[in-house]
């Protein structure tokens, strides 16, 4: 069972949307003037929807060094500080969001095994929804979605570090979605991701 660190300043409800399952044991750690966390207990590293990005750039070393010894990181916000190595966020929402499309890229993995890519080109019937920007990827990462204009959503990145990052342009990737759901694109993708990294990881607990 991977032993995951779970980044939270606070959201209120953030541990209904991360569950400790088969896959994954949680411990959360809260984002404080002091926030300087020990990372090497963990096999993975989750920063959700709504982080604080500012904080994460004070340990953006640890971070590195983290990745650098195998370990895996999830990053599923707009990541607007230059904290994940390799790889930075671009805030844009110039297009029109009728026009925004998700399309597969490179999925070596099978990360969207069970996926319905409908889910996030239409939610409540409305397009453009799940991201306001997207991924400025390490060159040779994969781009497992773009969106209508061949821009990374997201990005597998094994490239830029001997760790994995999964990362998304703020696609809110986690066991259960805000609806309460188990099963929908976004848990689909987690999910896969969370098995592709158990599969290859030796626990850093053990």
């Amino acid at each position: 069972m991977l032993q995951a660190l779970l980044i939270s300043n606070g959201l209120v409800g953030l541990e209904k949307y991360y569950v400790s399952n088969e896959l994954v044991q949680y411990t959360t750690c809260f984002i404080t003037k002091d926030f300087n966390p020990d990372l090497t207990p963990y096999d993975l590293l989750v920063v959700p929807n709504g982080s604080d990005h500012v904080a994460m750039l004070k340990i953006k070393d640890k971070v590195r060094d983290f990745l650098d010894a195998g370990k895996a990181l999830v990053c599923c916000d707009g990541f607007f500080t230059a904290w994940v190595p390799g790889n930075q966020w671009v805030m844009d929402n110039s297009r029109p969001t009728l026009e925004v499309r998700y399309a597969p890229g490179t999925d070596r993995y099978d990360l969207l095994r069970g996926f319905d890519l409908d889910e996030l080109n239409f939610s409540h019937g409305m397009s453009g929804w799940w991201a306001c920007g997207y991924i400025a990827a390490a060159p040779a990462a994969d781009v497992v979605l773009a969106d209508t204009w061949q821009r990374p959503v997201v990005v597998l990145d094994e490239v830029s570090t001997a760790g994995r990052m999964l990362l998304t342009a703020s696609g809110p990737l986690a066991d259960v979605t805000y609806a309460g759901r188990t099963e929908s694109a976004l848990v689909t993708i987690y999910r896969n991701f969370l098995q592709l990294v158990s599969s290859s990881t030796v626990p850093a607990h053990g």
